[in-house]
């Protein structure tokens, strides 16, 4: 074995030739001071539609953001070729800090979480008064999950030309939940339309519902062909510039009056990544009385503070009711 000394001549070391030709790896990242921010509007594997400024640009990842994906709602930075024009590609090279996380599994035994949306104010729930008959459990979890991101649930009842709403917001209404009811006689005037922009003013509103509820009839409504052609031309899931809901799609609202995620149907709604203590959050009325619960409480065994809390008239007995609801809906099926 040949062993160098401690003045080893340069040329007494042998290295091996670079093939490929290419410069050598470094630990140094470019800073892209030059960077323009956008927001990703839809995703479609691995090209991702954004608005900078008033322009649509197609962007892919950088390969120095690693495994970090940027999802819908996401504020990016961006550099390339911004202009928009056909067959340009942009590179997305940061994802800035996020306000909140809509996650969902696809059942309670999965661990891999599904980003839905990042930086939503607010979770529109879309379920049918009939044809198909409301999924109480689903729509549980989706509130679950919501109260876990930190969003503002938002209760979408639709049909209700052919049912009433009253079973439901007697199942609901104790926890303070803003609902709309809407027929399809009043989407189609427009009644129900500026019921329902009335909730979403301002703010990133999510839709979620299963299948065959009129969420698409009701987002069609909401947004103006012409406007989702201005932000899905550039053919946000299908290649042929129409949206199919086969993946989350952000649509604006109208100038400075917020955005639309509309949400591929959901047949499940799995809540693997929720932690149960954090429901309690949505409970402001009752927190308080967790104080004297016993240690890694569940909030829904005989030794429960809230038991006592409630019966001295701390808080109404249908509260703690729906809480414990919220919170066992992980043991149940959506269609129990």
């Amino acid at each position: 074995m040949r062993r160098y000394g401690k003045h080893t001549d340069e040329d007494d070391i042998r290295s091996r030739p670079n093939r490929k030709g290419n410069r050598p790896r470094t630990h140094t990242r470019p800073k892209h001071e030059d960077a323009v921010e956008g927001m990703v509007l839809t995703v479609d594997r691995g090209r991702l539609t954004c608005l900078v400024d008033d322009r649509i640009v197609l962007a892919m990842k950088a390969r120095e953001l690693g495994r970090k994906a940027a999802v819908v709602g996401d504020r990016v930075a961006i550099v390339g070729d911004l202009t928009g024009n056909k067959d340009t590609l942009a590179r997305i090279v940061r994802i800035g800090e996020r306000t909140s996380v809509l996650r969902r599994t696809a059942d309670d035994d999965d661990p891999y979480e599904r980003v839905v949306v990042a930086n939503a104010d607010q979770l529109a729930i879309v379920t049918a008064l009939a044809d198909p008959e409301p999924r109480p459990r689903l729509i549980d979890r989706c509130l679950v999950a919501a109260f876990d991101a930190g969003l503002e649930p938002l209760l979408v009842m639709t049909k209700s030309d052919l049912a009433q709403p009253d079973k439901l917001l007697e199942l609901y209404g104790h926890l303070d939940i803003p609902y709309v009811v809407t027929s399809r006689e009043e989407l189609e005037s427009g009644a129900a339309v500026a019921r329902v922009r009335e909730q979403l003013y301002r703010k990133i509103t999510a839709f979620v519902g299963h299948s065959g509820v009129g969420k698409t009839t009701l987002v069609n409504a909401l947004v103006p062909e012409e406007q989702r052609r201005s932000t899905g031309h550039v053919n946000a899931v299908t290649g042929r510039g129409r949206h199919t809901t086969t993946s989350a799609l952000a649509l604006p609202l109208g100038d400075g009056e917020g955005w639309l995620v509309d949400t591929p149907g959901v047949r499940s709604f799995g809540l693997h990544h929720v932690d149960p203590s954090r429901v309690i959050h949505a409970f402001p009325d009752l927190e308080p009385g967790t104080e004297n619960c016993p240690r890694a409480c569940s909030h829904d065994e005989p030794d429960c503070a809230l038991d006592a809390w409630v019966a001295e008239g701390h808080a109404d007995p249908a509260r703690l009711y729906s809480l414990r609801r919220m919170l066992s809906t992980r043991e149940r099926t959506e269609g129990d």
